[in-house]
């Protein structure tokens, strides 16, 4: 399943990159298994994944928490928490 992974503020600053497209294995079923096997890739990954906490995701445009699937998902954002003013 190829998805769409896209990455901003200090995620995208420590990967190096903006996004990109990946066919993660089939045991990654949640946001949070997404992150766990980009951070394992070493590197500016695991420095941008090593505190799952401080991480929020969108899953196909729409916010999602950590432990939502990713099944059928064509898109997947990884940012720090959004703050407004």
């Amino acid at each position: 399943m190829a998805l769409d992974l896209l990455y901003f503020a200090w995620v995208r600053e420590s990967i190096g990159r903006d996004g990109e497209r990946a066919d993660p294995p089939a045991d990654v079923l949640t946001v949070a298994d997404l992150v766990g096997w980009l951070a394992a890739r070493g590197g500016g990954y695991a420095e941008a994944f090593a505190n799952p906490g401080r991480l929020r995701a969108a899953v196909d445009g729409l916010f999602a928490p950590l432990d939502a699937p990713i099944a059928g998902a064509r898109e997947v954002a990884i940012f720090p928490p959004v703050t407004g003013g």
